[in-house]
């Protein structure tokens, strides 16, 4: 589980076929093979590391390229980067599996972001809610038939790679688990 409060801004060094390489510093200092690493919101399992020269590596499947848009990753992009969440830790965002639901496409970026995407995610999200987008714990501010909008403080514009992107570019989203839960929940048939 991640919080969506990113601690770093990585940078992809190489993607060779499975093989994705990030530059860090921050998400080294307690690395360990098998850990758990968010990159945009998706959750990644170190393969490999070099906290000396800073980088780690993950292999990453065809179905999270696919489902992701970690596909469009290459040399030199940059990248948000969280360790998951300690039972010890406080949970300043909301609560993230590092799953993505969808893709979204930036209409208008920060810091008033507009994202459209698939409709059919669009019953998960709420006003005044919590979403996910690419790894940032974000509130949404108007839900609408094609997307939605979120508010991007300055710092958050700063610290992450939402104030980099534009009219376009890819996001991944994940909406709130509790309301996939509870549409499950409440339509559940009797055997």
């Amino acid at each position: 589980m991640f919080t969506g409060i990113v601690e770093e801004l990585g940078t992809v060094r190489s993607r060779q076929g499975a093989r994705l390489r990030i530059g860090a510093i921050v998400v080294l200092d307690d690395i360990e093979l098998g850990a758990s690493i968010a990159v945009n919101g998706v959750c990644l399992t170190v393969v490999g590391w070099d906290a000396a020269e800073g980088w780690w590596d993950a292999d990453v499947v065809d179905e999270t390229y696919s489902r992701s848009a970690l596909g469009a990753l290459a040399a030199g992009h940059r990248v948000n980067l969280e360790r998951p969440l300690r039972l010890s830790d406080r949970l300043g965002g909301h609560l993230v599996q590092g799953h993505v639901d969808g893709i979204g496409e930036i209409v208008v970026p920060g810091p008033a972001l507009e994202v459209r995407t698939d409709p059919a995610l669009l019953r998960y999200v709420v006003e005044k809610g919590s979403i996910t987008v690419d790894g940032v714990s974000l509130t949404v501010v108007t839900a609408r038939d094609d997307g939605f909008t979120v508010a991007v403080i300055p710092h958050t514009m700063e610290v992450t790679t939402l104030g980099r992107k534009g009219p376009g570019d890819q996001v991944n989203l994940e909406v709130d688990i509790t309301a996939k839960y509870v549409e499950r929940l409440l339509s559940w048939k009797d055997a």
